[in-house]
């Protein structure tokens, strides 16, 4: 199995001071769907757009991010074919990112821009055969009927079906979802996410998938990455996330995390997890 995605030495000081992210080293080998979890303000999202190279590391570091093998940025600088470089990463945005004006199948088609002549890009002229592609994708996701109507006409659920209808016919390669289900009904929560495990399942992509709802990560990701203030806490099995050692990774912020993750309660216990990179959780560290 070889490598999708590649983080050495990430560090992310914002304008106000915050330390975002902290040393983030991590591995993601291709055909793996990971969860990354934490609360709010832990740095998942950040993460996921320095992946995407819409975020640059720290200057003057040892950064490094690849995907699939190419670089996305190093030391603090996005690399110069980072055009070619995301055309194999797909970003589903937690408030969709379409034009509500244009109709679905329009707002799909902008998946293969990164492929298509720029002239005919702003035109708006698409092939047939490339027509034929978003109109599949809408398929799979099970929205091909309303690809005619105005994006700003479908419910939450139907637009973000249509944001990784996009990534499909993007032909992403790796698939990076930043809240997907965040400001969605449980039902089409549902579904958004047997989408994303569908084409983790069928085509063989790998998704990452930051959650807020830990069931729904244990549920779908066979591994969680945890991060709290910009570190990674934890690196292992979702099976392992009891509430016990949520809490003894978060302190009192693991109510948060918790919150609405009933059936987390039922979990068994899986003493053979471990913090990551030797983190000290906060009750022990009182303690040393």
């Amino acid at each position: 199995m070889s490598t999708a995605l590649r983080i050495q030495q990430l560090n992310k000081h914002f304008a106000n001071g915050k330390h975002a992210l902290r040393d983030i080293n991590l591995t993601v080998q291709r055909g793996e769907m990971v969860a990354l979890i934490g609360a709010s303000g832990s740095g998942k999202s950040t993460l996921l757009r320095h992946v995407a190279g819409l975020v640059v590391a720290d200057g003057a570091s040892d950064s490094l991010i690849e995907v699939d093998g190419r670089c996305v940025q190093q030391g603090g600088r996005i690399h110069r074919d980072i055009r070619q470089v995301r055309s194999q990463v797909g970003f589903v945005f937690q408030q969709f990112n379409l034009v509500d004006r244009l109709p679905v199948l329009m707002n799909v088609l902008v998946g293969l821009l990164h492929r298509t002549p720029r002239w005919r890009g702003w035109l708006r002229m698409f092939k047939p055969h490339e027509r034929a592609l978003a109109l599949e994708a809408l398929a799979r996701v099970g929205i091909a009927d309303c690809h005619a109507q105005r994006a700003s006409t479908l419910s939450g659920g139907q637009q973000q079906r249509a944001a990784i209808a996009r990534t499909l016919v993007q032909g992403a390669k790796v698939v990076l979802a930043d809240e997907p289900i965040a400001s969605l009904d449980p039902e089409s929560s549902r579904k958004v996410m047997d989408i994303l495990a569908r084409i983790n399942r069928e085509d063989g992509s790998t998704v990452i998938v930051s959650l807020h709802q830990v069931d729904v990560a244990i549920k779908y990701c066979p591994r969680v990455v945890a991060l709290h203030q910009g570190r990674v806490v934890y690196d292992g099995p979702s099976a392992a996330l009891t509430p016990a050692l949520l809490r003894e990774l978060y302190g009192v912020q693991a109510d948060e995390i918790l919150a609405g993750a009933s059936p987390l309660a039922a979990a068994p216990a899986a003493p053979a997890a471990q913090p990551a990179n030797g983190w000290m959780p906060p009750q022990l560290a009182q303690v040393a």
